[in-house]
């Protein structure tokens, strides 16, 4: 057993080169093999996000607190508000993050395969952001 006492790991700016904005991720579980589960709780500031990403065995998203968008490549961003759970399948292309006036944190839990969680694209344009891409 591992017991990770709350206030025990620190909070962690978020690389930019995969996020538009002021994002803090805090660890919450990356399990040990044969397990795979990974889960963060990632802040976002108003208006900041994610890159274009995909995860090779899905993810979960859990709102814990605000409002935000998330957004399937080829589609339109959806809202997303505190208690709102989004799957998204594996390899499928999308993004999430912060309303544009509002902060959002969620947990995102996802599965590790062969030692990665995501595959990292392009930033989202703010027009993708915006809707108008």
């Amino acid at each position: 057993m591992i017991l990770h006492r709350a206030g025990s790991r620190p909070s962690q700016r978020a690389n930019p080169n995969y996020f538009t904005g002021d994002v803090w991720q805090d660890p919450i579980i990356s399990a040990e093999a044969p397990a795979r589960l990974h889960a963060l709780s990632v802040h976002f500031a108003p208006g900041a996000r994610t890159a274009w990403h995909t995860h090779p065995l899905g993810q979960t998203l859990h709102v814990t607190q605000g409002a935000g968008l998330i957004c399937m490549r080829g589609a339109a961003p959806q809202p997303i508000r505190a208690g709102d759970t989004v799957w998204i399948p594996a390899d499928a292309e999308h993004w999430h993050g912060a309303a544009p006036d509002t902060a959002m944190t969620h947990i995102a839990m996802q599965e590790m395969q062969d030692g990665s969680a995501a595959t990292w694209l392009e930033q989202v344009s703010d027009a993708d952001y915006d809707g108008e891409g």
